[in-house]
């Protein structure tokens, strides 16, 4: 004996003349309809814009041989400036590092010029230099005032660009007092 299957109002459909077998309900998710009765959308062919455009819906469109590679070409179009937009942030990057860096300099070189101690004060320029990284190469100018010592390390801004290096320089300042002679103390 062959299953009947029936339709009930809200939509499932079970196995009704089976004995000995649980009613199993079919579902095929909230609110479905059997396929065949499936209605159409408001625009006659399951489109919304069908109602809009004024045709029927959407039909399938014929590929035509022309557009292959479209998207290729397209892509390869605005690749120029994806790599330039990178660059500029990797560049822009690169001159914060520099920054950084003069800041760095400028700090070690005040450090080292502000020690009174004529044996073993290192170099302020020296000082400077080792406290960076290598591919940044600082110029350092200490300036001794009235009880302490001002010292300004100047730095270039590497390029990412090739052929291209007018980025300019970075200059930092850093202050330090010099310690107090035995004459000015009280």
């Amino acid at each position: 004996m062959r299953a009947r299957l029936t339709a009930r109002p809200d939509t499932t459909r079970v196995r009704a003349d089976r004995p000995g077998r649980p009613r199993v309900p079919r579902h095929r998710g909230p609110g479905a309809l059997p396929r065949a009765r499936r209605a159409p959308g408001p625009g006659g062919r399951g489109s919304s814009w069908a109602r809009v455009l004024g045709g029927p819906g959407p039909r399938p469109r014929a590929r035509r041989r022309g557009d292959r590679g479209q998207a290729a070409l397209e892509y390869l179009g605005f690749l120029p400036l994806l790599l330039l937009v990178g660059l500029a942030g990797l560049q822009l990057g690169i001159a914060a590092y520099a920054a950084q860096q003069a800041g760095t300099a400028a700090r070690a070189a005040a450090r080292a010029a502000s020690m009174t101690d004529d044996e073993n004060a290192p170099d302020p320029g020296t000082a400077g230099r080792a406290a960076v990284s290598g591919w940044v190469d600082p110029s350092i100018d200490p300036v001794p005032a009235d009880g302490e010592v001002t010292v300004t390390a100047t730095v270039r801004i590497p390029s990412v660009v090739p052929f291209w290096d007018g980025f300019g320089t970075v200059k930092k300042t850093a202050t330090m007092p010099l310690p107090a002679t035995p004459e000015e103390r009280p």
